[in-house]
């Protein structure tokens, strides 16, 4: 085994494995109240005991997710392109979005709920309006860090700025736009569950609340654990994207 493997892969899944083994330990041995905080073995039993639920629940919420987050790529990304070709747009929207960014989520979600009910588009949004910001941004970012001589040299040639954006200005901007996505669909996992926090009746974040106000503290871990998978797993898939459509990078941070 590799030392790029073990410390990859072995050593997170052991301190991970140490952790949870360190915490069924301190529950049993100090006696922990369940309510308070339950022993991982009461969480794995809550799972299995939800085992024919639980999936519509997490389907839900990935749908949201996943739903808020490619609407957050189809309105973000062209908007960032427009923003940096345009000095006029860069002057007046980006500080209206930066202005808009620093409101609290939780503080719109409800009126969501008022404009377009319980359904599962009020939290789409919400989950849209989280992931959003980070992807405009890297991706304004990226499309300006384009260095200035290579821009004049393709300016010296006579390329269209057609061209300069599809053969320059993109590729480049391509890491950033990643970066920028991996943020985006973690934070829009959060947004699905605010969503479902204000108003709804199925989803994760639906369960969270409602085992919470009923003091079962081991399904409301249990829906958080999987809440960190759906997050964990999206993230990689967006890291996995990122090799196959940016190889260079990949090679460079190696």
């Amino acid at each position: 085994m590799s030392r790029r493997v073990f410390r990859r892969y072995v050593l997170p899944t052991l301190t991970i494995a140490g952790l949870i083994a360190l915490w069924q330990v301190l529950c049993v041995v100090l006696d922990i109240p369940v309510w308070l905080l339950p022993a991982p073995s009461l969480i794995f039993q809550k799972l299995v005991e939800w085992g024919d639920k639980l999936p519509l629940h997490t389907w839900v919420t990935l749908y949201e997710t996943l739903a808020g987050f490619a609407l957050a790529i189809a309105v973000g990304i062209p908007l960032a392109i427009l923003i940096v070709y345009s000095e006029v747009l860069q002057n007046t929207i980006y500080p209206i979005l930066v202005i808009f960014q620093s409101v609290p989520k939780v503080a719109i979600a409800p009126l969501f709920l008022v404009w377009v009910g319980y359904g599962a588009i009020s939290k789409i949004l919400v989950a849209f309006l989280v992931a959003f910001f980070p992807i405009v941004v890297d991706t304004a970012t990226g499309l300006n860090a384009v260095p200035r001589e290579l821009m004049e040299l393709m300016k010296v040639l006579r390329a269209s700025p057609y061209h300069i954006f599809k053969k320059i200005r993109f590729p480049a901007a391509l890491p950033h736009i990643f970066s920028g996505l991996k943020v985006a669909i973690t934070l829009a996992v959060i947004g699905a569950v605010i969503g479902e926090f204000v108003g709804s009746d199925k989803g994760l974040g639906y369960l969270i609340l409602i085992s919470s106000s009923h003091m079962d503290t081991g399904l409301a871990f249990g829906s958080m654990a999987i809440l960190a998978v759906i997050g964990i797993g999206l993230f990689v898939g967006v890291a996995w994207l990122e090799r196959v459509i940016c190889p260079w990078q990949t090679t460079e941070h190696q």
